[in-house]
C-alpha cells in the first residue's frame, strides 16, 4: 500500500476552512477547493515510489490488474476528490463518450490548442461523477418540470421574465426547456444583467425557495446563469447522501463538503455562473432537456459491512465502511486498484493509520484490511 500525498487546488470558489478543519490543521485564509487523489496528470498524488502516474506507468498490469487494463487501458480510470464549496461552482454539463470523441476530434482538426480558453474538449473521455455529502451539501441537478420553473420565475414579479414564463408553459416540455435556455444564454447582455439584478432583489425579499438563488446572484451579479439556475432542481444532501451526475445533466455545486469521484476527464461545457467561455451551440448539443427528479442516492448494504453507492458507470465504484471500535477487521482485497480515504476517526489500513483526509493507494490484488473506529471511503472500478 502507498500512502498518498495529495495536492489541494485553491480555486476561488473553495471554502477556506472546510478541508483544513477535516485535516485538523490551521486554515491559511486562502480558498482550498479540492484535494485530488489519483493519477490525473494535472496534479497526481505522490508516493514514496514517485507520483502515482510514474508508479502506474512503470508496471500498469501489476498496479491496476489485468481486468482493469483490459477494460480501461493502462491508466487509473477515476479521480477521487475532497470537494469543499464555499461559493457556487459554474453551471455545467458533461458529454457522453460519443460526444466527447466527436468534439475532441473536431477541435483537433480545426487546430484549437488544447490549452486554449475556448477549447471545450481536453480529451476523448466522458465524465460521469458522484458527489457524496460529508456535511449538509447544496446543489442544483437536472431540470425541474417546466411548469414548476415557470411558477418560480413568475413569483418574482419581474416583467422581463414573463416571456420565459410563457415559453415554459408550451409543449412538448423538452422543446420548452431548450427554447428558454437558448433565449437566456443568447439575450442581450445588458438587458439580461438588468433582469438578473431585479430577480436577485426579489429573491432576497422573498426568501424561502428563492434563498439559494439569492446566494448565487450575490456571487455572480448580472450573470445569465442565475436565471438558468432557476430552471433546475435545488437539492440539499444530508451527510451520507449522494448525487450521480450523468452525461448531459446540467448541475452546479453550491455549498458544502463532500467526497467526489469521477471518470478521469476534463471535459466540461459551461452554462453560466462563470467568467470562462460558454459555447452556446455546443452546449445545446450536449444538454439533455428532460425534466427529472435529481435522484438522491443512499448507500446500499453489501456483505462485510460495505455500503455501496450504486451508479450505472464502470470507471468508478464508491463505497464506505463505518467502523466501530473493537469490531472485526474487514478484508478489502480486490483484483482491481483502490484508493482508501478516511473521513472520520482513525482507521488502520495495512501498515498505515489513516486520520481524516488521509488516503492510500492499494495496487490490484494487494492485501487490504481495515479496522479501527471511523469512516473510510473505498474507490475502485468495475471490471
Amino acid at each position: 500500500m502507498d500512502r498518498l500525498d495529495n495536492t489541494v487546488r485553491p480555486y476561488a470558489w473553495g471554502s477556506p476552512t472546510a478541508i483544513p478543519h477535516l485535516l485538523g490543521i490551521e486554515p491559511t485564509g486562502e480558498p482550498q477547493a479540492e484535494m485530488w487523489m489519483g493519477a490525473h496528470p494535472g496534479a497526481p498524488s505522490r508516493t514514496d515510489r514517485g507520483t502515482l502516474v510514474d508508479v502506474i506507468d512503470a508496471d500498469p498490469r501489476r498496479e491496476l490488474g489485468e481486468p482493469a487494463v483490459a477494460r480501461f487501458g493502462p491508466r487509473l480510470p477515476f479521480l477521487l476528490k475532497l470537494l469543499a464549496a464555499g461559493a457556487p461552482l459554474s453551471l455545467q454539463v458533461h458529454p457522453d463518450l460519443t460526444q466527447a470523441k466527436e468534439g475532441y476530434e473536431d477541435e483537433e482538426r480545426r487546430g484549437v490548442p488544447v490549452d486554449a480558453p475556448h477549447r471545450n474538449y481536453k480529451d476523448t473521455n466522458h465524465k460521469p461523477e458522484l458527489i457524496c455529502a460529508l456535511t449538509e451539501f447544496d446543489g442544483l441537478c437536472g431540470f425541474r418540470p417546466p411548469a414548476h420553473a415557470a411558477d418560480l420565475l413568475d413569483g418574482l414579479g419581474v416583467d422581463s421574465l414573463k416571456p420565459y414564463v410563457d415559453l415554459l408553459h408550451a409543449h412538448p416540455e423538452e422543446a420548452a426547456l431548450r427554447e428558454v435556455l437558448t433565449a437566456i444564454l443568447t439575450a442581450d447582455p445588458a438587458e439580461t444583467a438588468h433582469t438578473v439584478t431585479a430577480a436577485a432583489a426579489a429573491c432576497d425579499r422573498l426568501g424561502g425557495a428563492y434563498t439559494p438563488y439569492a446566494g448565487i446572484a450575490h456571487h455572480y451579479p448580472g450573470d445569465p446563469g442565475v436565471i438558468a439556475a432557476m430552471l433546475l432542481n435545488h437539492v440539499r444532501l444530508q451527510p451520507g447522501e449522494a448525487l450521480f451526475l450523468g452525461a448531459g445533466i446540467p448541475h452546479a455545486y453550491l455549498n458544502g463538503l463532500g467526497v467526489e469521484i469521477m471518470a478521469n476527464s476534463d471535459n466540461v461545457l459551461r452554462c453560466g455562473l462563470t467568467p470562462k467561455h460558454v459555447d452556446v451551440p455546443e452546449l445545446l448539443r450536449i444538454v439533455r432537456f428532460e425534466p427529472a427528479d435529481p435522484g438522491v442516492l443512499r448507500p446500499e448494504a453489501a456483505p462485510d459491512g460495505e455500503e455501496v453507492y450504486d451508479t450505472p458507470t464502470d470507471e468508478f465504484r464508491l463505497s464506505r465502511y463505518v467502523l466501530a471500535a473493537g469490531g472485526p477487521a474487514h478484508d478489502l482485497t480486490r483484483p482491481t486498484p483502490q484508493i482508501l480515504l478516511c473521513t472520520a476517526g482513525a482507521v488502520r489500513a495495512g501498515e498505515h493509520t489513516l486520520t481524516p483526509g488521509t488516503s492510500v493507494f492499494v495496487p490490484a490484488g494487494h492485501k487490504a484490511e481495515v479496522s479501527g473506529a471511523g469512516t473510510v471511503f473505498r474507490a475502485t472500478v468495475v471490471a
